[in-house]
C-alpha cells in the first residue's frame, strides 16, 4: 500500500510525506513494514509490531530510533475497498501526544 501521512520534514506541520506501507493480514494478525525517505537520502524501514486486523479495523505500532532515543508511534485506521483511513498517535515535543491523520492506498 502507499500510504500518505501527516508531519513533514522534522516532526513539525510540514507537507504529508509519501511513504510505502506493507502489510500481511494472516488470522487477525498484521504483519510488514512501513519505508518512508531517510534524511541522507535513503529509505528510512520500520518493521511494524502489535499489529491487528478485526473486520475492518486495523492497528500496529512502529518502533523508531532517533539520535539513542527510542520513539513509538500508533497507527489505528478503517479499511473500505483499497484504502485504509486512520490517526496516528505519537510523542510530541512537549512530552504530550501528537495525533495526526493518515491514508493508505493500495498499490496497483
Amino acid at each position: 500500500m502507499q500510504g500518505r501521512g501527516g508531519g513533514g520534514g522534522g516532526g513539525g506541520g510540514g507537507a504529508p510525506r509519501e511513504m510505502t506501507l506493507t502489510l500481511v493480514a494472516k488470522d487477525g494478525k498484521v504483519t510488514g513494514k512501513l519505508s518512508m525517505p531517510g534524511r541522507d537520502g535513503g529509505t528510512m524501514d520500520s518493521e511494524i509490531t502489535n499489529g491487528s486486523i478485526k473486520g475492518d479495523v486495523v492497528s500496529f505500532t512502529i518502533e523508531r530510533e532517533f539520535n539513542g532515543n527510542k520513539f513509538v508511534s500508533k497507527y489505528s485506521g478503517k479499511l473500505a475497498g483499497d484504502t485504509i483511513t486512520g490517526e496516528t498517535e505519537s510523542p510530541g515535543r512537549d512530552g504530550g501526544t501528537t495525533k495526526r491523520e493518515w491514508i493508505a492506498k493500495r498499490a496497483k
